[in-house]
């Protein structure tokens, strides 16, 4: 069963964090805040608020969330979309991952609204 809400501990595991190394604890957690925020907004069709019988938000949803914050995490250091490869040069970031878009069911994988 999976919790919601991701947890800092899932996230430093997910994002291979090794043990003792907590410098950037504080920067994971800011985004990993944004990212349930992000994604409890934009999937108003899931009940986040806790059930009596235990149930949370799917496994997709964790994961997605997770994977958002650590994306988030890691693009601070790319502001412009660039990110230096050494004597290799530079390569883009795109904005957006299908993947994560795909798990949380976002952009061009959310369901169709019928208004």
């Amino acid at each position: 069963m999976t919790t919601w809400p991701p947890t800092l501990d899932e996230l430093r595991a997910d994002l291979q964090v090794p043990d003792g190394v907590t410098d950037d604890d504080p920067a994971l957690q800011a985004c990993l805040d944004a990212a349930v925020t992000f994604v409890e907004r934009v999937r108003s069709d899931v009940d986040f608020a806790p059930h009596p019988l235990g149930k949370a938000p799917g496994a997709d949803l964790a994961l997605g969330t997770l994977r958002l914050a650590g994306r988030w995490f890691t693009r601070r250091r790319s502001p412009d979309a660039l990110i230096s490869m050494g004597d290799l040069g530079s390569a883009r970031v795109p904005s957006f991952d299908p993947d994560i878009d795909q798990l949380l069911r976002v952009g061009r994988f959310a369901r169709a609204v019928v208004a």
